[in-house]
């Protein structure tokens, strides 16, 4: 989450919120320390956000991932 200061907020209001609207919280503060934190409106809690691994379990990765299609590939730049 990207922490502003008071004076850079000021400046770059219409992008800070602009940035807010899609969903990119951010912290302003006042002399290093952080003041308030700026979310959208309609943006989700952060419970309700999703997460790296929220489908974990629900599909397995096969044993050779790192060697599919090996040989093929090997042909295309001629080793």
């Amino acid at each position: 989450m990207e922490s502003v200061n008071m004076h850079e907020a000021k400046t770059r209001l219409s992008q800070l919120v602009a940035q807010a609207e899609k969903g990119e919280s951010f912290i302003i503060a006042k002399a290093g320390k952080p003041v308030v934190r700026v979310v959208a409106i309609d943006s989700p809690e952060p419970s309700q956000q999703k997460r790296l691994g929220f489908l974990a379990g629900q599909f397995t990765v096969p044993d050779d991932f790192d060697r599919m299609a090996e040989d093929e590939i090997a042909d295309m730049f001629g080793a």
